[in-house]
Protein backbone atom coordinates (compact mmCIF):
# COMPACT_ATOMS: atom_id res chain seq x y z
CA UNK A 1 0.00 0.00 0.00
CA UNK A 2 1.42 3.36 -1.04
CA UNK A 3 1.91 6.19 1.49
CA UNK A 4 -0.63 8.29 -0.44
CA UNK A 5 -3.29 5.60 -0.16
CA UNK A 6 -2.47 5.11 3.51
CA UNK A 7 -2.90 8.84 4.15
CA UNK A 8 -6.17 8.85 2.20
CA UNK A 9 -7.55 5.95 4.26
CA UNK A 10 -6.46 7.70 7.47
CA UNK A 11 -8.29 10.88 6.46
CA UNK A 12 -11.35 8.85 5.42
CA UNK A 13 -11.34 7.08 8.78
CA UNK A 14 -11.06 10.36 10.70
CA UNK A 15 -13.87 11.99 8.73
CA UNK A 16 -16.05 8.89 8.92
CA UNK A 17 -15.65 8.64 12.69
CA UNK A 18 -16.65 12.30 13.04
CA UNK A 19 -19.78 11.76 10.93
CA UNK A 20 -20.65 8.55 12.80
CA UNK A 21 -20.22 10.37 16.12
CA UNK A 22 -22.74 12.99 15.02
CA UNK A 23 -25.14 10.25 13.91
CA UNK A 24 -24.87 8.45 17.25
CA UNK A 25 -25.40 11.67 19.17
CA UNK A 26 -28.53 12.53 17.15
CA UNK A 27 -29.84 8.96 17.10
CA UNK A 28 -29.63 8.73 13.28
CA UNK A 29 -28.62 5.60 11.32
CA UNK A 30 -24.86 6.05 10.97
CA UNK A 31 -24.44 3.93 7.77
CA UNK A 32 -26.91 6.07 5.82
CA UNK A 33 -25.40 9.35 7.00
CA UNK A 34 -21.91 8.10 6.12
CA UNK A 35 -22.97 7.16 2.58
CA UNK A 36 -24.69 10.52 2.10
CA UNK A 37 -21.62 12.38 3.39
CA UNK A 38 -19.38 10.39 1.05
CA UNK A 39 -21.58 11.27 -1.94
CA UNK A 40 -21.48 14.97 -1.05
CA UNK A 41 -17.73 15.26 -0.62
CA UNK A 42 -16.73 12.88 -3.44
CA UNK A 43 -16.58 15.65 -6.12
CA UNK A 44 -14.55 17.88 -3.76
CA UNK A 45 -11.72 15.52 -2.77
CA UNK A 46 -9.20 13.37 -4.66
CA UNK A 47 -10.51 9.96 -5.66
CA UNK A 48 -10.20 7.32 -2.94
CA UNK A 49 -10.21 3.97 -4.78
CA UNK A 50 -12.00 1.03 -3.23
CA UNK A 51 -9.39 -1.71 -3.36
CA UNK A 52 -11.34 -5.00 -3.73
CA UNK A 53 -8.65 -6.99 -1.92
CA UNK A 54 -8.78 -4.51 0.97
CA UNK A 55 -12.55 -4.91 1.19
CA UNK A 56 -12.71 -8.70 0.80
CA UNK A 57 -9.61 -9.69 2.78
CA UNK A 58 -9.33 -6.94 5.41
CA UNK A 59 -12.81 -5.53 6.06
CA UNK A 60 -15.11 -8.49 5.39
CA UNK A 61 -13.59 -11.27 7.59
CA UNK A 62 -13.59 -9.39 10.94
CA UNK A 63 -17.06 -7.92 10.33
CA UNK A 64 -18.46 -11.38 9.53
CA UNK A 65 -16.67 -12.98 12.48
CA UNK A 66 -17.89 -10.34 14.92
CA UNK A 67 -21.48 -10.73 13.72
CA UNK A 68 -21.26 -14.52 14.01
CA UNK A 69 -19.64 -14.32 17.44
CA UNK A 70 -22.49 -12.11 18.65
CA UNK A 71 -25.23 -14.21 17.02
CA UNK A 72 -27.24 -16.98 18.63
CA UNK A 73 -26.67 -20.42 17.17
CA UNK A 74 -29.89 -21.64 18.79
CA UNK A 75 -32.00 -18.82 17.35
CA UNK A 76 -30.43 -19.28 13.92
CA UNK A 77 -31.26 -22.98 14.10
CA UNK A 78 -34.89 -22.07 14.79
CA UNK A 79 -35.11 -19.99 11.59
CA UNK A 80 -32.78 -22.12 9.46
CA UNK A 81 -35.34 -22.63 6.69
CA UNK A 82 -35.91 -18.91 6.27
CA UNK A 83 -32.17 -18.21 6.38
CA UNK A 84 -31.38 -20.88 3.77
CA UNK A 85 -34.18 -19.72 1.49
CA UNK A 86 -32.84 -16.16 1.62
CA UNK A 87 -29.07 -16.72 1.71
CA UNK A 88 -29.05 -19.34 -1.06
CA UNK A 89 -32.42 -19.35 -2.84
CA UNK A 90 -32.94 -15.59 -2.98
CA UNK A 91 -29.35 -14.90 -4.05
CA UNK A 92 -29.58 -17.34 -6.96
CA UNK A 93 -33.07 -16.10 -7.87
CA UNK A 94 -31.90 -12.47 -7.89
CA UNK A 95 -28.84 -13.43 -9.92
CA UNK A 96 -31.00 -15.09 -12.56
CA UNK A 97 -33.71 -12.40 -12.74
CA UNK A 98 -31.32 -9.45 -12.82
CA UNK A 99 -29.08 -11.23 -15.31
CA UNK A 100 -31.93 -11.91 -17.73
CA UNK A 101 -33.35 -8.38 -17.44
CA UNK A 102 -29.95 -6.77 -18.02
CA UNK A 103 -29.32 -9.01 -21.03
CA UNK A 104 -32.65 -7.96 -22.50
CA UNK A 105 -31.92 -4.28 -21.85
CA UNK A 106 -28.35 -4.41 -23.17
CA UNK A 107 -28.19 -7.23 -25.77
CA UNK A 108 -24.59 -6.34 -26.59
CA UNK A 109 -23.56 -7.30 -23.03
CA UNK A 110 -22.60 -11.00 -22.90
CA UNK A 111 -25.06 -13.14 -20.94
CA UNK A 112 -22.31 -14.37 -18.61
CA UNK A 113 -21.50 -10.78 -17.61
CA UNK A 114 -25.18 -10.02 -17.10
CA UNK A 115 -25.39 -12.94 -14.68
CA UNK A 116 -22.16 -11.75 -13.04
CA UNK A 117 -23.88 -8.41 -12.39
CA UNK A 118 -26.84 -10.26 -10.90
CA UNK A 119 -24.52 -12.15 -8.55
CA UNK A 120 -22.68 -8.95 -7.62
CA UNK A 121 -25.81 -7.11 -6.46
CA UNK A 122 -27.68 -10.14 -5.11
CA UNK A 123 -26.42 -10.20 -1.48
CA UNK A 124 -27.91 -7.56 0.86
CA UNK A 125 -25.84 -6.12 3.69
CA UNK A 126 -27.96 -6.18 6.87
CA UNK A 127 -25.81 -3.75 8.88
CA UNK A 128 -28.01 -0.73 8.27
CA UNK A 129 -31.28 -2.68 8.57
CA UNK A 130 -30.24 -4.38 11.82
CA UNK A 131 -29.03 -1.08 13.32
CA UNK A 132 -32.39 0.57 12.58
CA UNK A 133 -34.36 -2.51 13.62
CA UNK A 134 -32.67 -2.81 16.99
CA UNK A 135 -33.15 0.88 17.72
CA UNK A 136 -36.87 0.71 16.88
CA UNK A 137 -37.56 -2.60 18.60
CA UNK A 138 -37.89 -4.94 15.64
CA UNK A 139 -38.94 -8.44 16.83
CA UNK A 140 -36.09 -10.82 17.51
CA UNK A 141 -37.19 -13.35 14.88
CA UNK A 142 -36.96 -10.80 12.06
CA UNK A 143 -33.57 -9.56 13.28
CA UNK A 144 -32.27 -13.12 13.52
CA UNK A 145 -33.34 -13.87 9.94
CA UNK A 146 -31.69 -10.68 8.66
CA UNK A 147 -28.47 -11.43 10.53
CA UNK A 148 -28.45 -15.07 9.40
CA UNK A 149 -29.04 -14.06 5.80
CA UNK A 150 -26.19 -11.55 5.88
CA UNK A 151 -23.82 -14.14 7.38
CA UNK A 152 -24.22 -16.68 4.57
CA UNK A 153 -25.45 -14.84 1.45
CA UNK A 154 -22.03 -13.43 0.57
CA UNK A 155 -20.69 -16.96 0.13
CA UNK A 156 -23.45 -17.84 -2.35
CA UNK A 157 -23.09 -14.58 -4.26
CA UNK A 158 -19.31 -14.65 -4.53
CA UNK A 159 -19.36 -18.26 -5.71
CA UNK A 160 -22.01 -17.49 -8.34
CA UNK A 161 -19.99 -14.43 -9.39
CA UNK A 162 -16.82 -16.48 -9.85
CA UNK A 163 -18.70 -19.09 -11.88
CA UNK A 164 -20.19 -16.40 -14.18
CA UNK A 165 -16.82 -14.72 -14.68
CA UNK A 166 -15.24 -18.12 -15.32
CA UNK A 167 -17.86 -18.84 -17.99
CA UNK A 168 -17.16 -15.49 -19.66
CA UNK A 169 -13.40 -16.02 -19.67
CA UNK A 170 -13.62 -19.70 -20.67
CA UNK A 171 -16.41 -19.27 -23.16
CA UNK A 172 -18.30 -22.47 -22.24
CA UNK A 173 -21.21 -23.16 -19.91
CA UNK A 174 -20.84 -26.23 -17.66
CA UNK A 175 -23.96 -26.38 -15.48
CA UNK A 176 -22.91 -29.57 -13.68
CA UNK A 177 -19.43 -28.17 -13.10
CA UNK A 178 -20.88 -24.91 -11.78
CA UNK A 179 -23.06 -26.77 -9.27
CA UNK A 180 -20.04 -28.84 -8.27
CA UNK A 181 -17.96 -25.70 -7.75
CA UNK A 182 -20.67 -24.24 -5.54
CA UNK A 183 -21.00 -27.42 -3.45
CA UNK A 184 -17.23 -27.81 -3.08
CA UNK A 185 -16.90 -24.19 -1.95
CA UNK A 186 -19.71 -24.56 0.59
CA UNK A 187 -18.70 -27.97 1.97
CA UNK A 188 -15.04 -26.98 2.03
CA UNK A 189 -15.85 -23.78 3.92
CA UNK A 190 -17.87 -25.71 6.51
CA UNK A 191 -15.13 -28.35 6.91
CA UNK A 192 -12.34 -25.81 7.32
CA UNK A 193 -14.46 -23.72 9.68
CA UNK A 194 -15.26 -26.71 11.89
CA UNK A 195 -11.65 -27.92 11.89
CA UNK A 196 -10.39 -24.51 12.98
CA UNK A 197 -13.21 -24.18 15.51
CA UNK A 198 -12.37 -27.50 17.20
CA UNK A 199 -8.65 -26.70 17.22
CA UNK A 200 -9.20 -23.25 18.68
CA UNK A 201 -11.64 -24.57 21.29
CA UNK A 202 -8.95 -27.04 22.42
CA UNK A 203 -6.36 -24.24 22.49
CA UNK A 204 -8.58 -21.98 24.58
CA UNK A 205 -9.16 -24.81 27.07
CA UNK A 206 -5.45 -24.69 27.86
CA UNK A 207 -5.14 -20.91 28.16
CA UNK A 208 -6.39 -18.68 30.91
CA UNK A 209 -4.92 -15.39 29.76
CA UNK A 210 -7.58 -12.97 28.51
CA UNK A 211 -5.02 -10.83 26.65
CA UNK A 212 -3.59 -13.81 24.76
CA UNK A 213 -7.03 -15.25 23.98
CA UNK A 214 -8.36 -11.99 22.57
CA UNK A 215 -5.21 -11.42 20.54
CA UNK A 216 -5.69 -14.86 18.99
CA UNK A 217 -9.36 -14.00 18.35
CA UNK A 218 -8.31 -10.95 16.34
CA UNK A 219 -6.34 -13.23 14.01
CA UNK A 220 -9.03 -15.93 13.68
CA UNK A 221 -11.20 -14.34 10.94
CA UNK A 222 -8.21 -13.59 8.70
CA UNK A 223 -6.75 -17.07 9.23
CA UNK A 224 -10.07 -18.81 8.54
CA UNK A 225 -10.75 -16.73 5.43
CA UNK A 226 -7.24 -17.18 4.02
CA UNK A 227 -7.18 -20.93 4.77
CA UNK A 228 -10.47 -21.53 2.97
CA UNK A 229 -9.76 -19.29 -0.01
CA UNK A 230 -6.33 -20.89 -0.51
CA UNK A 231 -8.03 -24.20 -1.40
CA UNK A 232 -10.88 -22.52 -3.34
CA UNK A 233 -13.39 -23.08 -0.54
CA UNK A 234 -15.68 -20.39 0.81
CA UNK A 235 -13.80 -18.12 3.18
CA UNK A 236 -17.07 -16.47 4.19
CA UNK A 237 -18.62 -19.74 5.38
CA UNK A 238 -15.41 -20.75 7.18
CA UNK A 239 -15.32 -17.47 9.12
CA UNK A 240 -19.02 -17.68 10.02
CA UNK A 241 -18.76 -21.31 11.22
CA UNK A 242 -15.79 -20.50 13.47
CA UNK A 243 -17.53 -17.43 14.88
CA UNK A 244 -20.80 -19.26 15.59
CA UNK A 245 -19.03 -22.17 17.27
CA UNK A 246 -16.77 -20.08 19.48
CA UNK A 247 -19.58 -17.64 20.28
CA UNK A 248 -21.82 -20.52 21.40
CA UNK A 249 -19.02 -21.68 23.74
CA UNK A 250 -18.00 -18.25 24.99
CA UNK A 251 -19.41 -19.11 28.44
CA UNK A 252 -16.48 -21.51 28.86
CA UNK A 253 -13.98 -18.65 28.66
CA UNK A 254 -12.95 -16.62 31.70
CA UNK A 255 -14.80 -13.45 32.65
CA UNK A 256 -11.78 -11.36 31.62
CA UNK A 257 -11.82 -12.82 28.12
CA UNK A 258 -15.54 -12.09 27.72
CA UNK A 259 -15.26 -8.52 28.98
CA UNK A 260 -12.25 -7.68 26.80
CA UNK A 261 -13.73 -9.47 23.76
CA UNK A 262 -16.92 -7.44 23.93
CA UNK A 263 -15.00 -4.15 24.02
CA UNK A 264 -12.51 -5.17 21.33
CA UNK A 265 -15.14 -6.21 18.79
CA UNK A 266 -17.37 -3.21 19.43
CA UNK A 267 -14.47 -0.90 18.62
CA UNK A 268 -13.43 -3.01 15.61
CA UNK A 269 -16.97 -3.05 14.19
CA UNK A 270 -17.41 0.67 14.68
CA UNK A 271 -14.13 1.54 12.96
CA UNK A 272 -14.49 -0.83 9.99
CA UNK A 273 -18.17 -0.10 9.36
CA UNK A 274 -17.64 3.66 9.38
CA UNK A 275 -14.78 3.39 6.88
CA UNK A 276 -16.69 0.97 4.65
CA UNK A 277 -19.86 3.06 4.33
CA UNK A 278 -17.87 6.25 3.80
CA UNK A 279 -15.87 4.54 1.03
CA UNK A 280 -19.11 3.53 -0.71
CA UNK A 281 -20.21 7.14 -1.07
CA UNK A 282 -16.73 8.30 -2.09
CA UNK A 283 -16.80 6.13 -5.24
CA UNK A 284 -19.24 8.51 -6.98
CA UNK A 285 -16.75 10.37 -9.17
CA UNK A 286 -14.74 7.24 -10.02
CA UNK A 287 -17.86 5.42 -11.18
CA UNK A 288 -19.31 8.30 -13.18
CA UNK A 289 -16.01 9.06 -14.94
CA UNK A 290 -15.85 5.51 -16.27
CA UNK A 291 -19.29 5.51 -17.87
CA UNK A 292 -18.55 8.15 -20.49
CA UNK A 293 -19.04 5.74 -23.39
CA UNK A 294 -22.81 5.51 -22.82
CA UNK A 295 -25.69 7.96 -23.22
CA UNK A 296 -26.64 9.53 -19.91
CA UNK A 297 -30.33 8.81 -20.46
CA UNK A 298 -29.61 5.21 -21.44
CA UNK A 299 -27.53 4.39 -18.36
CA UNK A 300 -30.04 6.20 -16.13
CA UNK A 301 -32.77 3.96 -17.54
CA UNK A 302 -30.63 0.86 -17.06
CA UNK A 303 -29.88 1.86 -13.47
CA UNK A 304 -33.55 2.48 -12.64
CA UNK A 305 -34.57 -0.83 -14.20
CA UNK A 306 -31.89 -2.84 -12.35
CA UNK A 307 -32.74 -1.16 -9.04
CA UNK A 308 -36.46 -1.81 -9.53
CA UNK A 309 -35.94 -5.45 -10.52
CA UNK A 310 -33.59 -6.01 -7.57
CA UNK A 311 -36.16 -4.68 -5.09
CA UNK A 312 -39.10 -6.44 -6.77
CA UNK A 313 -37.34 -9.81 -6.95
CA UNK A 314 -36.76 -9.73 -3.20
CA UNK A 315 -40.45 -9.02 -2.56
CA UNK A 316 -41.51 -11.85 -4.87
CA UNK A 317 -39.13 -14.36 -3.31
CA UNK A 318 -39.79 -13.42 0.34
CA UNK A 319 -43.57 -13.69 -0.03
CA UNK A 320 -43.27 -16.96 -1.98
CA UNK A 321 -40.84 -18.36 0.59
CA UNK A 322 -43.14 -17.27 3.41
CA UNK A 323 -45.97 -19.24 1.82
CA UNK A 324 -43.74 -22.30 1.51
CA UNK A 325 -42.67 -22.05 5.16
CA UNK A 326 -46.29 -21.72 6.28
CA UNK A 327 -47.22 -24.86 4.31
CA UNK A 328 -44.25 -26.79 5.75
CA UNK A 329 -44.76 -25.65 9.34
CA UNK A 330 -46.05 -28.22 11.80
CA UNK A 331 -48.63 -27.22 14.41
CA UNK A 332 -46.06 -27.71 17.17
CA UNK A 333 -43.32 -25.71 15.48
CA UNK A 334 -42.63 -22.01 15.82
CA UNK A 335 -45.11 -19.60 14.30
CA UNK A 336 -44.49 -19.04 10.56
CA UNK A 337 -43.69 -15.53 9.30
CA UNK A 338 -46.60 -13.12 9.22
CA UNK A 339 -47.41 -10.68 6.42
CA UNK A 340 -45.78 -7.92 8.48
CA UNK A 341 -42.62 -10.01 8.80
CA UNK A 342 -42.55 -10.58 5.03
CA UNK A 343 -42.97 -6.86 4.26
CA UNK A 344 -40.17 -5.92 6.65
CA UNK A 345 -37.80 -8.61 5.34
CA UNK A 346 -38.61 -7.61 1.76
CA UNK A 347 -37.78 -3.95 2.36
CA UNK A 348 -34.60 -4.71 4.31
CA UNK A 349 -32.59 -5.39 1.16
CA UNK A 350 -29.93 -2.69 1.35
CA UNK A 351 -26.73 -3.57 -0.53
CA UNK A 352 -23.24 -2.87 0.76
CA UNK A 353 -19.51 -2.95 0.23
CA UNK A 354 -19.25 -6.61 -0.83
CA UNK A 355 -21.16 -5.80 -4.01
CA UNK A 356 -18.92 -2.85 -4.83
CA UNK A 357 -15.76 -4.80 -4.03
CA UNK A 358 -16.84 -7.60 -6.35
CA UNK A 359 -17.57 -5.07 -9.11
CA UNK A 360 -14.16 -3.43 -8.71
CA UNK A 361 -12.57 -6.91 -8.84
CA UNK A 362 -13.89 -7.65 -12.35
CA UNK A 363 -10.86 -9.09 -14.21
CA UNK A 364 -9.07 -7.23 -17.02
CA UNK A 365 -10.33 -9.76 -19.59
CA UNK A 366 -13.67 -7.95 -19.45
CA UNK A 367 -13.79 -5.07 -21.99
CA UNK A 368 -13.43 -1.64 -20.31
CA UNK A 369 -16.79 -0.46 -21.66
CA UNK A 370 -18.63 -3.47 -20.20
CA UNK A 371 -16.70 -3.22 -16.93
CA UNK A 372 -17.64 0.46 -16.57
CA UNK A 373 -21.32 -0.35 -17.11
CA UNK A 374 -21.30 -3.18 -14.55
CA UNK A 375 -19.56 -0.96 -12.00
CA UNK A 376 -22.02 1.89 -12.58
CA UNK A 377 -25.09 -0.34 -12.25
CA UNK A 378 -23.68 -1.89 -9.10
CA UNK A 379 -22.98 1.52 -7.59
CA UNK A 380 -26.43 2.91 -8.38
CA UNK A 381 -28.10 -0.20 -6.97
CA UNK A 382 -26.08 -0.03 -3.74
CA UNK A 383 -26.72 3.69 -3.31
CA UNK A 384 -30.37 3.38 -4.36
CA UNK A 385 -31.17 0.62 -1.87
CA UNK A 386 -29.30 2.35 0.94
CA UNK A 387 -30.90 5.75 0.45
CA UNK A 388 -34.40 4.68 -0.64
CA UNK A 389 -34.97 1.61 1.50
CA UNK A 390 -32.67 2.66 4.31
CA UNK A 391 -34.27 6.07 4.88
CA UNK A 392 -37.83 4.71 4.72
CA UNK A 393 -37.21 1.57 6.78
CA UNK A 394 -37.87 3.27 10.16
CA UNK A 395 -41.16 4.73 8.90
CA UNK A 396 -42.20 1.30 7.63
CA UNK A 397 -41.55 -0.32 11.01
CA UNK A 398 -43.58 2.38 12.76
CA UNK A 399 -46.35 2.19 10.16
CA UNK A 400 -46.73 -1.57 10.64
CA UNK A 401 -46.72 -1.06 14.44
CA UNK A 402 -44.17 -3.84 14.82
CA UNK A 403 -42.77 -3.99 18.33
CA UNK A 404 -40.66 -6.21 20.56
CA UNK A 405 -42.38 -5.08 23.78
CA UNK A 406 -43.92 -8.51 24.39
CA UNK A 407 -40.55 -10.19 23.80
CA UNK A 408 -38.87 -7.75 26.18
CA UNK A 409 -41.45 -8.51 28.87
CA UNK A 410 -40.96 -12.26 28.36
CA UNK A 411 -37.19 -11.72 28.57
CA UNK A 412 -37.52 -9.86 31.88
CA UNK A 413 -39.85 -12.52 33.23
CA UNK A 414 -37.47 -15.32 32.20
CA UNK A 415 -34.50 -13.43 33.67
CA UNK A 416 -36.29 -12.88 36.98
CA UNK A 417 -37.20 -16.57 37.22
CA UNK A 418 -33.65 -17.57 36.30
CA UNK A 419 -32.21 -15.14 38.86
CA UNK A 420 -34.48 -16.69 41.50
CA UNK A 421 -33.32 -20.21 40.62
CA UNK A 422 -29.68 -19.11 40.55
CA UNK A 423 -30.15 -17.33 43.90
CA UNK A 424 -31.49 -20.47 45.51
CA UNK A 425 -28.61 -22.54 44.09
CA UNK A 426 -26.03 -19.97 45.23
CA UNK A 427 -27.48 -19.73 48.73
CA UNK A 428 -27.63 -23.52 48.99
CA UNK A 429 -23.95 -23.69 48.05
CA UNK A 430 -23.16 -20.98 50.59
CA UNK A 431 -24.97 -22.89 53.34
CA UNK A 432 -23.14 -26.08 52.36
CA UNK A 433 -19.78 -24.35 52.56
CA UNK A 434 -20.65 -22.78 55.93
CA UNK A 435 -21.86 -26.15 57.24
CA UNK A 436 -18.56 -27.81 56.28
CA UNK A 437 -16.57 -25.44 58.47
CA UNK A 438 -15.32 -26.65 61.84
CA UNK A 439 -16.94 -24.66 64.63
CA UNK A 440 -19.13 -21.58 64.53
CA UNK A 441 -17.99 -18.62 62.36
CA UNK A 442 -16.69 -15.62 64.24
CA UNK A 443 -18.31 -12.18 64.06
CA UNK A 444 -16.36 -10.99 61.02
CA UNK A 445 -17.08 -14.21 59.13
CA UNK A 446 -20.79 -13.87 59.96
CA UNK A 447 -20.77 -10.35 58.49
CA UNK A 448 -19.17 -11.62 55.28
CA UNK A 449 -21.75 -14.42 54.99
CA UNK A 450 -24.60 -11.97 55.61
CA UNK A 451 -23.21 -9.62 52.94
CA UNK A 452 -23.13 -12.49 50.41
CA UNK A 453 -26.75 -13.35 51.20
CA UNK A 454 -27.81 -9.71 50.92
CA UNK A 455 -26.05 -9.23 47.59
CA UNK A 456 -27.73 -12.31 46.13
CA UNK A 457 -31.17 -11.19 47.29
CA UNK A 458 -30.60 -7.68 45.91
CA UNK A 459 -29.71 -9.00 42.44
CA UNK A 460 -32.79 -11.21 42.37
CA UNK A 461 -35.00 -8.36 43.62
CA UNK A 462 -33.67 -6.07 40.89
CA UNK A 463 -34.66 -8.57 38.20
CA UNK A 464 -38.24 -8.80 39.52
CA UNK A 465 -38.46 -5.00 39.77
CA UNK A 466 -37.62 -4.65 36.08
CA UNK A 467 -40.84 -6.49 35.26
CA UNK A 468 -42.63 -3.33 36.39
CA UNK A 469 -40.39 -1.09 34.28
CA UNK A 470 -38.11 -0.28 37.21
CA UNK A 471 -40.69 1.79 39.08
CA UNK A 472 -42.24 1.08 42.45
CA UNK A 473 -45.81 1.60 43.55
CA UNK A 474 -47.26 4.88 42.34
CA UNK A 475 -44.20 5.47 40.15
CA UNK A 476 -41.94 5.81 43.19
CA UNK A 477 -38.27 4.89 43.02
CA UNK A 478 -37.67 1.22 43.77
CA UNK A 479 -35.15 0.15 46.43
CA UNK A 480 -32.79 -1.18 43.76
CA UNK A 481 -32.99 2.04 41.73
CA UNK A 482 -32.36 4.09 44.87
CA UNK A 483 -29.38 1.91 45.75
CA UNK A 484 -27.89 2.33 42.25
CA UNK A 485 -28.38 6.10 42.25
CA UNK A 486 -26.83 6.63 45.66
CA UNK A 487 -23.97 4.22 45.01
CA UNK A 488 -23.10 5.95 41.72
CA UNK A 489 -22.82 9.27 43.54
CA UNK A 490 -20.65 7.63 46.19
CA UNK A 491 -18.38 6.15 43.51
CA UNK A 492 -17.89 9.57 41.93
CA UNK A 493 -16.93 11.04 45.31
CA UNK A 494 -14.45 8.20 45.83
CA UNK A 495 -12.88 8.77 42.42
CA UNK A 496 -12.35 12.45 43.19
CA UNK A 497 -10.48 11.52 46.37
CA UNK A 498 -8.19 9.08 44.54
CA UNK A 499 -7.42 11.65 41.83
CA UNK A 500 -6.71 14.36 44.41
CA UNK A 501 -4.31 12.07 46.24
CA UNK A 502 -2.57 11.27 42.94
CA UNK A 503 -2.22 14.97 42.13
CA UNK A 504 -0.74 15.53 45.60
CA UNK A 505 1.83 12.79 44.84
CA UNK A 506 0.49 10.65 47.69
CA UNK A 507 -0.68 7.96 45.29
CA UNK A 508 1.13 6.52 42.28
CA UNK A 509 -0.52 6.52 38.84
CA UNK A 510 -0.30 2.73 38.64
CA UNK A 511 -2.21 2.39 41.90
CA UNK A 512 -4.74 4.96 40.67
CA UNK A 513 -5.42 2.92 37.53
CA UNK A 514 -5.96 -0.23 39.60
CA UNK A 515 -8.49 1.35 41.97
CA UNK A 516 -10.21 3.15 39.09
CA UNK A 517 -10.66 -0.19 37.33
CA UNK A 518 -12.29 -1.62 40.46
CA UNK A 519 -14.69 1.32 40.71
CA UNK A 520 -15.43 1.16 36.97
CA UNK A 521 -16.36 -2.52 37.17
CA UNK A 522 -18.67 -1.80 40.08
CA UNK A 523 -20.35 1.05 38.19
CA UNK A 524 -20.72 -1.18 35.13
CA UNK A 525 -22.55 -3.70 37.32
CA UNK A 526 -24.80 -0.92 38.60
CA UNK A 527 -25.65 0.12 35.03
CA UNK A 528 -26.57 -3.48 34.27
Amino acid sequence: MSPTLGLQLLLVAAGAIAVAAVARRKGWPAPLLLVAAGLLVSPLVPAVPLNPELALYVFLPPLLYSAALDSSYLRLRDVKRAVLLLSIGLVLFTTAVVGLVVHLLVPALPLALAFALGAIIAPPDAVAAVAVGRRLGLPRRALTILIGESLFNDATALTAYRVAIGVFVGGTVDLLGSVGTFLIAAVGGVAIGLALAFALAWLFQHTRDSLVENTVMLLIPFAAFAAAESVHASGVIAVVIVGLYLGHRMHLRGFGTRLVSSAVWKVTDFLLETIVFALIGLQLVTVIDGIGGYSAWAVAGYAAAVLGVTIASRFAWVFAAGSVIRLMSRPTSQAPPTTQDSVILSWAGMRGVVSLAAAFAIPPEVPPRDRALLLFLTFTTVIGTLLIQGTTFPALIRRLRVSSEQEEYQDRLAEAAAQQAALEAGLAELERLVGERDGEPDEIQKQVIDQLREKSWRRSLSAWERLGGGAGQGGAETPSALYRRLRRDMLQAEREVFVRLRDERRLDDEVLREVMAQLDFEEAMLER
